[in-house]
Formats: structure tokens, sequence, C-alpha cells
């Protein structure tokens, strides 16, 4: 770290991260001289090149995109230091940036962050919402800490914790002891659109049935799924985990057949560094696995098995940082 300004490096990473030195200047409040001035005495530090221009969009070189990946987990170290700081010199327990689907945000998360809320009260959670693959994405850039959303989980850089298997059913005004593929594709069907992670699932499912999904309707909140199932104008296919908290007495919800499950997990970054609050924060979500909800659970009831989340402690959250309080 000796002769390596950390200044530099975060200017070097809103470059790429823009493909414009002028657009990184104005995110900065610099003038645009100063940030490739930055650049110029970033590049004479290490000896190399690091940007080049691929017509009009800055991009990193080979050396460049070596630095990017090493730079990630430099910023966590960094954030980590800070926020240790922070709880020495003030009590505060830090900043935690979550991600999770909207699903999991409304039905899950009111039962997290309240126990999280008394028992730090100066822990700030900023909670992000989106599809898996956008918050996977803002993940990986660490844009978020930590993310709670739906499997397969992809990537060797994460660290994944799976704590809640979530059936998806079928709901709507009427409809027959036994859902499966074929009964659905003679129905009028409403599901989440396409791209997220638990419609792959359905549409997979659907496809070792032998049939083709044709919705009549393709929402992006499984909230307005209920609400147009309840209007009924269609049957809905949808995580119970949405489907339990319904108020209308006249909807039947069925699972289907043969049974589907939607798997939850806790993603982290293998690199992140853990503060005092990240590590409270994925402690809580992690404990998920112990709870035993008759909506989460599978057909049986049965609770959930705890899974080995590291290798070292099963089914619990990384080890304390050296240092960290």
């Amino acid at each position: 770290m000796r002769g390596l300004n950390l200044d530099h490096l975060h200017t070097f990473s809103e470059v790429i991260a823009l493909g414009s030195f002028s657009a990184a200047a104005v995110r900065m409040n610099l003038s645009q001289p100063a940030v490739s001035l930055q650049i110029r005495q970033l590049e004479r530090r290490f000896g190399v090149r690091l940007i080049e221009r691929v017509g009009k969009r800055a991009t990193a070189t080979a050396a460049g995109q070596d630095l990017l990946d090493h730079l990630r987990g430099i910023e966590a170290a960094v954030e980590g230091a800070l926020e240790a700081m922070a709880y020495h010199a003030t009590g505060t327990v830090g900043r935690v940036r979550l991600g999770t689907g909207a699903t999991a945000c409304i039905h899950v998360l009111p039962g997290v962050l309240p126990v999280l809320r008394e028992r730090f009260p100066s822990l700030e959670i900023v909670v992000q919402t989106g599809n898996s693959q956008d918050i996977l994405k803002a993940l990986e850039d660490n844009r978020i800490d930590v993310a709670l959303v739906t499997l397969p989980v992809s990537g060797r850089m994460f660290q994944v914790v799976p704590v809640i298997d979530d059936e998806i059913v079928a709901a709507a005004a009427t409809l027959p002891d036994r859902v499966t593929a074929d009964v659905l594709a003679t129905l009028p069907v409403v599901i989440y659109e396409r791209g997220a992670a638990t419609r792959r699932l359905v549409d997979d499912w659907f496809a070792r049935a032998g049939q083709v999904l044709k919705p009549v309707m393709e929402l992006g909140s499984v909230e307005a799924t209920k609400k147009l199932v309840e209007a009924g104008l269609g049957c809905g296919i949808l995580p119970r985990l949405a489907a339990s908290d319904s108020r209308d007495s006249t909807i039947v919800v069925r699972p289907l057949s043969p049974p589907l499950f939607r798997t939850l997990a806790v993603v982290l970054r293998r690199d992140k560094s853990l503060s005092r609050g990240l590590r409270e924060v994925v402690r809580a979500l992690t404990d998920l696995q112990s709870e035993t909800l008759p909506s989460l659970t599978t057909p049986s009831g049965a609770q959930l098995p705890r899974t080995e989340a590291y290798p070292d402690r099963p089914g619990s959250p990384p080890p304390e940082d050296d240092g960290n309080p």
C-alpha cells in the first residue's frame, strides 16, 4: 500500500464503470484534467497502462481488469476498517446494504428487521429490491453488501447459504385437487414476468411435463398478480410465501403436482470484509434456517434442515474478523 493513493483507485474504478473520463469527473465533482492526472499518476505508480479507448468508451486493459478484481476487495476492506473505527469512536454499528426480491422484502424482512433494530438501534439497513439477476450484479459490483435471492446462484466469487424453501402454488377461485401442468395449460394463467429466477423455475417445470407456459398476463409484481387473481382474471402461479396472506376467502390455493419449490439463499462475496453490522445482518438472515414456519417448509411441514453455510462452522455466519468488535 506504500505510495498507493486510494482516491486514485476510486477514480479509476469510476472511469471504467462509466466508460468516460468526463462522466467520472461529473460524478466525483472534479475537473476532467484532474481525473486524467490521477489516472496518469496511477499508471505511473504501477508502470503499466490501465485504460484504453474502444471507440468512444474508456475500458480497462488486461492489467486494468486485474486491478479491478483486486480493487473490489480493497474497497470492502477499507469500508470495513472505517466502520470498525466508527464503532470504537461512537458506538455506531454501521450501514448495511441489503438486496432482495419484492416478495421476500414484504413477507420475510418484516420478521427480521425489527429484531435487528431493537438489538442495534444505530445500525442503518438500506434495502434495495429487484430480480435476482440484478441484485447479484449489484453484489458483484459491491453496490450492496449482502443479498437474499432465489437460487440458482452462479459464480465462484459468491458464498451461498440456502435458508428458506418456499413452495410454488396455484391460486384461483376454483381449482382441482391435483394441479398439473396439463390442467394449468387449459386455464388463463397470471404469472411473474420473464427474467425472474422464480419464473425460470416455473417454465422449466412446465417443460418437464411437455408443456409450454402461455400466460394471459405477465407482471413485474407478485402482489399485483394476487390482486388480479382475487378479481377473478386468472389463475396465479406464485410463491406460497406471498399466497399465504391472501384475505380473500374465496381464493383456493393448491400445491403443484409434482411439487415445485424455490429456495431463497443468503449470498455474500467471498472477499467481503465483514463489519460488525454486516455480520449481525447475515446472522439474522441465516437464522431463518431454524424457524418453523408452515408456509416456508416442505409439504410435510417438517422443519427446514440446517445447511452447512461455511466450511468451519455449519449453519452459522462467517467468523468474526480479527480486531473487529
